[in-house]
């Protein structure tokens, strides 16, 4: 999947509906000159956004952090509406971006509508590569350390986009992070899983990393499945050498990982986990009826 995709139609909060060619940012805005801006992204499914007030209210959260104004989220719903409306198709993705505006003027808050990537199918189909990149951060500091802005979704995503050209350059669609101790962190715009038997691990939200609103759908479907979810710090290897491995997040949705670093994970292809998941989080986002079967091999959940 490539950035910079056109927009579909794009929203200013108090202008309306703007033409998508026309500039809307100035050169001396804070989130242009010093990153000073927070975003969020979510999916639209038969023209209906998904999980748009959980969105809103991260995107209120990384305000905060970042000590931007609250974001009107009524605005911005409202806003949404529109844009939707213009973009005129049912499935696209929906984001939202608050900077911090002109020196001494108030921020700029936007909505925008985009398409989905043509390709995310055929990737799911076949599942993806992906290699894994140490940072050098310890997730101690990154948990006692609030001014590294751990799990906040800022615009300053230059790491983010080096961490996809360093999977490129490796043959690979995705990165996964790993901390200075070997913990499993997540992607550059994903949460991270794997499967051992009938158990599901992730990293924990402890680790600094993100929390995803699809991470949290995730999680709740697979209790209904009947897997249990263990939530914790984990090791590189523990996921290398386990059953799969897939990924989370709002557009994406659930995406199977079947190499690791040049290496198959499980037996080469997609997995049944991933499989379901994607199935039950497909029809909650579609609003259908959400009574999944469950598995034989009971439920359970195991914070560590």
């Amino acid at each position: 999947m490539k950035p910079g995709s056109r927009p579909l139609a794009v929203g200013v909060l108090g202008r309306g509906v703007v033409d998508p060619e026309v500039p809307v940012i100035h050169a001396d805005d804070a989130g242009l000159l010093r990153g000073l801006a927070a975003f969020e992204t979510l999916r639209v499914y038969g023209g209906r956004p998904f999980a748009l007030d959980e969105h809103l209210e991260r995107l209120r959260t990384s305000a905060e952090r970042l000590q931007l104004p609250e974001p009107d989220a009524a605005g911005l719903a409202a806003l949404a509406a529109e844009v939707l409306d213009a973009a005129d198709t049912p499935d696209c993705s929906l984001r939202f971006t608050m900077t911090g505006g002109r020196q001494g003027g108030d921020p700029v808050s936007m909505a925008m509508a985009l398409p989905i990537p043509h390709d995310l199918e055929r990737m799911r189909a076949a599942g993806i590569a992906a290699v894994t990149l140490q940072l050098g951060t310890d997730p101690r500091l990154r948990k006692d350390a609030p001014w590294l802005l751990d799990g906040v979704k800022s615009t300053s995503y230059a790491v983010n986009m080096a961490a996809f050209d360093e999977a490129r350059r490796r043959g690979a669609e995705d990165a996964i992070f790993i901390a200075a101790d070997g913990s499993v962190l997540e992607g550059p715009v994903t949460n991270v899983w794997w499967r051992a038997e009938h158990t599901l691990f992730t990293p924990s939200l402890d680790l600094g990393i993100l929390a995803g609103v699809t991470r949290a759908h995730v999680m709740r479907i697979a209790h209904e499945l009947g897997y249990e979810v263990r939530e914790g710090w984990f090791p590189r290897e523990e996921m290398a050498r386990s059953d799969e491995v897939f990924s989370s997040s709002s557009v994406r949705e659930l995406m199977p990982i079947v190499r690791l670093d040049d290496a198959p994970v499980g037996h080469g292809r997609p997995g049944e986990a991933s499989v379901a998941l994607q199935a039950g989080l497909r029809r909650i986002a579609q609003g259908e009826p959400g009574n999944h079967e469950t598995h034989a091999h009971g439920r359970g959940s195991n914070v560590v």
